[in-house]
């Protein structure tokens, strides 16, 4: 199985950073069970940080590997949506209906 490492880039300690970070960490939680590794990076606490750079805005989750990279950024509370970003297939109970 494929192993999913993850960055999620914010700017703060706000009400939208907490949600992004409870979003994408339930996400992973249901959807990834055991095959993530997610880091959380605060862009304003830490500019200089490997990839900081390529952010435009925040939050914005960046999938590193398996490739190809990609970013989802704004909204991350849409589970079909971070599924497709991601390039997650949908479950196969979820398929039938």
């Amino acid at each position: 199985m494929e192993r999913f490492d993850l960055r999620l880039y914010v700017a703060g300690r706000n009400p939208q950073t907490q949600q992004a970070i409870e979003c994408v960490t339930r996400f992973c939680g249901t959807e990834l069970r055991g095959r993530y590794n997610l880091e959380v990076i605060d862009v304003l606490e830490h500019p200089k940080n490997e990839g900081v750079e390529q952010i435009l805005a925040t939050p914005t989750l960046v999938k590193y590997a398996p490739g190809p990279r990609c970013q989802i950024v704004g909204d991350l509370s849409d589970r079909d949506t971070v599924r497709l970003g991601l390039g997650i297939s949908r479950p196969a109970e979820m398929d039938s209906t």
